[in-house]
């Protein structure tokens, strides 16, 4: 079907609003709001109502864009503080953790394609192509489940956690390229395979570095006209980090996560407000990243492999994750076997295995359509039964903490910089906290704690002392820290 310019954008644009609001209200229910979009681009493609894309290069391209910006995006959004205490587990588990699942696994698809069913039989590269391809956690699963759940958990789980599946994407890539070469040319020397392997890390570990540190530099140095162009320049760095460390041998995905890593960390101009731009551009990429891949699957297609994807699947989930995550965290005994456990099963499959699925896919491999719907069915599998257990699983493992719940500004568009650590919140004046006297000074508020702006109808003043407050009225608040907002929460009867 051929579609003009205009038909696109509308079909587009019906296909995203349809996402977000069928997203919103999924996710109340506990379904991983990524695999709603997975599933609306399938009900959307040509076995449902008609859309016709088959096109894998797109898509890989599309998938690349998403990934880069989703790794820079997670990594400027952790501070190096979160995870200090834990970077050891999460190297650890971003490099042995991935190798070990793919063996593991890669043994079990061998066996089983060879002789337990019938459907395909793939030889032992093959096997350990495919299961290269599942090994790491999806990043954009992780990010989305963890946050959108607002789930606190014990232990520096969730640092670990989003450390883990940011950085490991760039180790499961080395093992599909270098596999895919492999394949294609049997006669590559071990030297080589270990050569391309460590080249590809290191360049990738020090492009992300270097080329980061100089970004922030430079954006600090240049004067824009513009406050909004930052962001542009922001994106522009980011591309420029996947794009050059691949010219150059290096890993792209690791570059860039390394690059946001270490902004993230930096102070450089107008970086609230392009960190904000970054979250907004990570969720439209993850949202049409995964709409493109469910109208790239054929559902028709998936039935055949059914049985081996179900098999694998559950062997992941429940035998070689644990597996690779208890071997790669044994040295560290501070860890408790809850953790571990727990640590495993948010071992998430999601967009990444299937975009790095097309590689084989491209290169025209045998059985790599196979390996592809393979792929795409575990990646559904996975989504159902860890996504929507991870908080019913972190509460049976007495790993999840109170939840705190902060509120919104939705009066006051307010922000503060990171390095200004008050708290401020927005509070609705009730009749029982006139029971005083309707003057500030009337109120009980720590000492600590200012009342700044007040929004009145659809007037806003800066009120002194004497200023009378209405019931209604909307008052923004500031205080020290956190505890010092619980405190005036708590003398105001809130």
């Amino acid at each position: 079907m051929n579609l003009s310019i205009e038909l696109f954008l509308l079909i587009a644009s019906i296909l995203l609003f349809i996402s977000l609001l069928i997203g919103k209200t999924g996710s109340k229910y506990g379904v991983p709001t990524l695999l709603l979009f997975l599933m609306i681009g399938i009900v959307a493609g040509s076995d449902g109502l008609g859309l016709q894309f088959s096109s894998p290069r797109i898509t890989q391209y599309i998938g690349v864009m998403a990934l880069s910006i989703i790794l820079f995006s997670g990594g400027m959004d952790t501070q190096f503080s979160e995870i200090k205490p834990i970077v050891g587990h999460g190297i650890v588990l971003a490099t042995l953790g991935v190798l070990l699942t793919a063996l593991v696994t890669a043994l079990f698809i061998y066996w089983l394609t060879n002789n337990v069913l019938q459907t395909v039989a793939f030889t032992f590269l093959q096997s350990l192509l495919l299961a290269s391809i599942l090994s790491s956690t999806d990043s954009a699963s992780v990010f989305s489940i963890l946050r959108s759940r607002g789930l606190s958990l014990k232990e520096n789980i969730r640092p670990l956690l989003e450390l883990e599946s940011g950085s490991n994407d760039p180790m499961a890539f080395l093992l599909t390229i270098l596999l895919i070469q492999m394949l294609k040319t049997p006669d590559i020397s071990g030297w080589e395979v270990v050569f391309e392997f460590l080249k590809q890390l290191i360049l990738g570990s020090l492009s992300g570095y270097l080329l980061g540190k100089v970004a922030v530099r430079f954006i600090n140095k240049i004067n824009l006209d513009n406050d909004a162009l930052y962001s542009v320049m922001l994106l522009a760095v980011m591309f420029f980090l996947y794009g050059f460390t691949s010219f150059i041998g290096g890993n792209g995905y690791l570059a860039v996560y390394a690059g946001g890593l270490l902004m993230g960390n930096q102070r450089f101009v107008h970086k609230r407000s392009s960190m904000k731009f970054f979250n907004g551009l990570s969720w439209l990429f993850q949202i049409v990243m995964f709409l493109t891949l469910g109208l790239l699957v054929n559902p028709k297609e998936l039935l055949p492999i059914a049985g081996v994807g179900i098999l694998v699947g559950l062997f992941m989930i429940i035998v070689s994750r644990p597996l690779a995550v208890l071997l790669s965290l044994a040295p560290f005994k501070k860890m408790t076997l809850r953790a571990k456990f727990f640590t495993s099963w948010v071992g998430l499959r999601g967009a990444v295995p299937i975009i790095f699925a097309t590689y084989p896919w491209i290169s025209a491999l045998p059985h790599a359509k196979t390996m592809f719907n393979i792929v795409f069915f575990i990646t559904i599998l996975s989504l159902m039964i860890q996504g929507t257990t991870v908080s019913a699983m972190a509460h049976f493992l007495k790993l999840a903490l109170p939840r705190v719940r902060t509120t919104k500004l939705k009066e006051f568009d307010v922000e503060f910089s990171d390095e200004i650590k008050s708290a401020m919140s927005e509070i609705t004046v009730q009749s029982e906290m006139l029971s005083r006297g309707k003057r500030i000074m009337d109120i009980s508020l720590p000492d600590r704690t200012l009342v700044v702006m007040v929004k009145r109808n659809e007037r806003y003043f800066i009120p002194r002392g004497n200023t009378q407050l209405e019931v209604g009225d909307s008052v923004l608040v500031i205080t020290d820290d956190e505890e010092g907002l619980k405190e005036t929460y708590r003398q105001l009867g809130i």
